[in-house]
């Protein structure tokens, strides 16, 4: 078992990990303000290279002072470097060892990010954690396609080690690189890229290249793997995972930090995480139910509205059931990630995951 506890400073913010990071995409946690994440105690939340470069663009970033002044959030902020974006939502790209010409998901122009250019950007947006650019295959890839990617990614991520320490922040204080190893489902490849990317003095270690539509026990088993050669002394990522039960078996294999558009993304569809599981909030049986949506879990959504007024927001398609439902999801997630850290403080953590597992599966 390699659960456990951690502080990560950065100029904005204490974070305590494990930690689950709310996705902010373009600039903000959609559906819900920055006083409410505050309200759960959130210390960092995630933006996005790719999407903040295309709109509102960097002339506007720099006028603003960066993303923080930008949005109003005064916490952390990491910024993912936008590779997985550009690899995912545009159809025409072009990549070679240099980097990538793409063309925007908005309106089609092309633009080129280089490793230098996606950490020059994310110096503009001024996150705390900045992330290099990597080459994100699909699953499944097979061995050869991915080491080659491999070579690519390793070229790609010490060129943004380089660019890194030799630029500076331009708003005064220390920003952050993390690497992020690769290598598919092969253990073989993601030892040879956790060796590689040892080499620079990296602030962090994030695992990509995960949650792509390999089974879950192929992801424990990678991440497992993984986390027996990743520093001890640095925090590790994992990124874009997961569901309430990813979380607890990733804890379990040593992770720290973790992101996924999850409790936002299924609230929008009317998709609430309680106690005894996930509830799809539209479903009928929902219609006369007066009760809360989660006695067990207090959140200001539960603690002050039924079941029935929430479908019924659903149902006539009022902003205010996205607002409320993802209030909720944020709520639940935040108080989960406080509840593993006490745990661990209190050397309990299996007794928790397992006491937590049987409520949720039980599908009360």
């Amino acid at each position: 078992m390699k659960a456990r506890i951690g502080l990560i400073n950065t100029y904005h913010s204490e974070i305590e990990t494990p930690v689950f990071m709310p996705v902010g995409t373009v600039g903000t946690v959609k559906a819900i303000e920055n006083r409410e994440l505050e309200e759960f105690n959130t210390k960092i939340i995630l933006g996005n290279t790719y999407h903040l470069y295309l709109r509102p663009g960097m002339e506007v970033m720099k006028n603003a002072n960066g993303l923080h002044r930008f949005m109003n959030w005064n916490a952390g902020l990491l910024t993912d470097s936008g590779g997985f974006q550009v690899f995912s939502l545009s159809s025409l790209k072009k990549v070679s060892d240099d980097g990538v010409v793409f063309s925007s998901h908005i309106d089609g122009s092309k633009h080129f990010f280089t490793p230098e250019k996606v950490i020059e950007v994310q110096r503009i947006i001024g996150s705390d954690i900045m992330m290099p650019l990597d080459e994100c295959l699909p699953n499944p890839s097979e061995w050869k396609t991915v080491s080659k990617s491999l070579n690519r990614t390793h070229s790609w991520e010490k060129r943004c080690y380089e660019f890194y320490e030799n630029s500076e922040s331009q708003y005064g204080f220390k920003q952050n690189l993390f690497s992020i190893c690769q290598g598919s489902i092969y253990k073989d490849l993601r030892k040879q890229s956790i060796d590689i990317l040892g080499e620079f003095d990296f602030d962090g270690n994030a695992i990509g290249g995960l949650a792509v539509g390999e089974k879950n026990e192929v992801m424990y088993d990678i991440v497992d793997y993984c986390t027996d050669y990743l520093s001890v002394e640095k925090p590790r990522y994992l990124m874009g995972v997961g569901t309430p039960v990813d979380l607890l078996e990733c804890v379990e294999k040593g992770i720290d930090m973790f992101d996924c558009v999850m409790p936002t993304r299924n609230a929008r569809h009317g998709r609430l995480f309680t106690t005894y599981g996930e509830i799809n909030i539209k479903n009928a049986r929902y219609q006369n139910d007066f009760n809360s949506p989660d006695d067990e879990c207090k959140t200001y959504t539960s603690e002050n509205f039924s079941l029935s007024y929430i479908r019924h927001l659903f149902m006539a398609k009022e902003i205010l059931g996205f607002q409320l439902a993802t209030i909720h999801n944020i709520g639940f997630y935040q108080n989960m990630m406080k509840d593993i850290r006490k745990s661990i403080k209190e050397n309990k953590f299996l007794e928790f995951k397992k006491s937590f597992l049987e409520k949720y599966l039980s599908k009360k």
